[in-house]
């Protein structure tokens, strides 16, 4: 609109021209997406897996290059389509209070002036006169009416004696107020729109989606109104699936193109939905990262591009593709990724990662691994399979030279305390009992799994009221205890909970809670530290004395591999031992390498390290738990 809207342009706005518009714009967004797609889907993966030759890098780099220009052509002309929506949808609203005060100044036989203002006719009694009060002109600005008193006028300060006066202020006000929002609305959505101008030249760069993310955060503070308060966050997974399902296709393009951080990571929406919505804010946090100067937003942007060179490669032989479920950069940054989707397969497991995990590279390589060899084993038993890691809450971040300082011992402590995993917990539920509502059978095997502080996590979801939202199994490995006190407090039977502790992972073995446990192993852990054995043997009976308890116990309550917890313990490989012999007798001859190493905690998901145990795993995420090999119990 050009110049000063008027009440007149307003109450003739066709609205139905705008939605048009909209939608001329969402259909092209569609198809921007539907080319992207078909780029990534069919012809970059069927170069991939065709063509070998020289050439073959070169067409595929100039592909991927187009799937980027028709995912930033998705995005803005989404954002295009949301604002006009969002616009119409507050003019609207605004068109019908100036039509509603129309029609009354009609019915009454008022009439309204190109201003605004509302003249009406004689009516009332002069009370010196008996004469009718004349009639006048009101505006939207005061009630009272300024200027010489005379015989048929009130003195300032006064209410106009004439009835019709009330009215036609009344009228006038209603009119003036519906315009002043109608031309604040149009001067706010057109500055959003101002600013969806693609840069000259066809390179779509982390530049590019900084300011796509700008974009996104101007078409929101216009039309938050409009869509951020529809959308039920504070509704349980169920019920958001409920509302979602009941959107149009349109509706649904428009909270993908607008909140796409919102729908992305809200339980109860739709696994492809969600994907998509991440796909594109993963685009927009590497843009808005891309920018930042420190150390924890580099950190996040090696995992969110390792993320992203992940969901673009061709899939692996024997794996199911990729989903992204969950991605966000708040606290230590959150990431669920899936292998196979949830919402179809029969199988469904989410896997809990540790102590020490966050949103950066190497989540991104070994986490995001695991699930990869998860969904690949399980799918060798049943191909109804899918495997999720799940990084939606902030697990704490070991640091081992603090850990080992005796000096901030409570310190530590309190680092390794059960808070963070008490938060996640009631997360992880969440997800899961989204999980369920996006089901489309309703009824899928689940199985949830700790790794490390991820178990306590995972133990205490279960033993939340309820318990963990359709949980038939659940699987424990390379745990430091669940707070629990045997596996029956964990909701599913103690025969649906499985244990993995390899012999030399000493995870599962410290701290203990005893002193004498606790000075042996910290001994072993202060060789080739600056603490040497005899300082690793102090700190190890400092342990002892602050934690207290039994032979059968770990920092957070009963062994899980213990003979008193009564889970099933599968079979796993030993692992490295704890000390390396070779770097042992280096450090006799001198040689300061420490010799400590603790790998064995990390192999149980990987059939190259630990064979034993990642089959183990993926048969019981494939409900074929009844055939694993177990193993004694401690």
């Amino acid at each position: 609109m050009t110049g000063l809207l008027t009440w007149r342009q307003l109450h003739d706005l066709k609205c139905d021209e705008l939605l048009d518009a909209a939608d001329g714009w969402g259909a092209v967004s569609t198809q921007a997406d539907a080319a992207r797609d078909r780029i990534s889907d069919e012809m970059v993966r069927s170069l991939e897996a065709t063509q070998k030759g020289m050439a073959a890098p070169a067409a595929i780099g100039r592909l991927r290059r187009l799937d980027r220009n028709y995912d930033y052509i998705r995005t803005e002309c989404g954002l295009v389509r949301t604002t006009l929506s969002s616009l119409v949808y507050e003019l609207v609203g605004f068109q019908g209070q100036l039509k509603g005060a129309l029609d009354d100044a009609a019915s009454l036989g008022f009439t309204v002036a190109a201003d605004g203002s509302v003249s009406y006719p004689a009516g009332g009694q002069n009370l010196l006169t008996n004469e009718p009060v004349p009639g006048g002109s009101a505006t939207g600005a005061s009630p009272l009416l300024p200027g010489p008193p005379s015989l048929n006028a009130p003195q300032p300060g006064l209410v106009n004696p004439n009835p019709n006066h009330a009215k036609a202020q009344d009228i006038a006000a209603r009119i003036q107020r519906a315009l002043t929002a109608a031309r604040q609305a149009d001067e706010h959505f057109s500055t959003a729109l101002n600013r969806l101008k693609a840069e000259p030249g066809l390179e779509v760069t982390d530049a590019t989606w900084k300011d796509a993310a700008a974009d996104l955060a101007a078409v929101r503070k216009v039309s938050g109104e409009y869509l951020k308060k529809t959308i039920p966050t504070g509704a349980t997974p169920a019920d958001r699936h409920d509302w979602w399902m009941h959107l149009s296709p349109s509706q649904r393009d428009e909270y993908l193109a607008a909140c796409p951080d919102i729908i992305g990571n809200l339980d109860g929406v739709p696994t492809t939905a969600r994907d998509e919505a991440n796909r594109d804010n993963l685009q927009l946090l590497i843009g808005k990262l891309s920018a930042a100067d420190n150390e924890a937003a580099r950190a996040k942007l090696d995992g969110l591009r390792s993320i992203d060179t992940q969901l673009r490669a061709a899939p692996e032989p024997g794996v199911p593709p990729m989903y992204l479920l969950g991605i966000g950069e708040e606290g230590n940054g959150r990431a669920i990724v899936a292998f196979g989707n949830p919402d179809t397969s029969k199988n469904v497991s989410a896997y809990v990662p540790g102590l020490g995990t966050s949103l950066d590279g190497d989540f991104a390589r070994n986490d995001i691994k695991r699930a990869r060899a998860t969904a690949k084993g399980a799918g060798f038993y049943d191909p109804s399979s899918a495997s999720i890691v799940w990084l939606g809450y902030d697990a704490p971040q070991f640091e081992a030279e603090k850990f080992l300082d005796p000096n901030k011992l409570a310190e530590n402590f309190e680092v390794m305390g059960d808070h963070d995993a008490k938060v996640g917990a009631s997360a992880y539920n969440q997800f899961m009992a989204g999980v369920s509502a996006t089901h489309e059978t309703g009824d899928p095997h689940v199985t949830a799994i700790g790794h490390s502080y991820g178990s306590l996590t995972v133990g205490l979801a279960a033993q939340q009221h309820g318990g963990i939202p359709g949980a038939d199994d659940i699987i424990l490995v390379g745990s430091p205890g669940t707070e629990a006190k045997t596996a029956d407090d964990l909701g599913v039977g103690r025969d649906h909970v499985y244990v993995g502790a390899a012999k030399h992972d000493v995870v599962t073995q410290l701290p203990t809670k005893t002193e004498s446990g606790g000075s042996v192993l910290g001994a072993i852990l202060g060789i080739g530290t600056p603490l040497g054995p005899a300082g690793g043997a102090e700190l190890g009976h400092k342990i002892g004395e602050h934690v207290g308890g039994g032979p059968d116990e770990l920092y957070f309550g009963t062994d899980p591999a213990s003979h008193e917890f009564g889970a099933k313990r599968f079979a796993t490989g030993d692992g490295p031992t704890i000390l390396d012999p070779d770097k042992l007798n280096k450090l006799k001859g001198g040689d300061l390498e420490n010799p400590v190493d603790v790998s064995a905690h990390s192999h149980y998901f990987d059939p190259d390290q630990d064979r034993e145990s990642a089959r183990n795993i993926a048969k019981i995420v494939a409900g074929q738990g009844q055939q694993i090999h177990t193993q004694e119990p401690r």
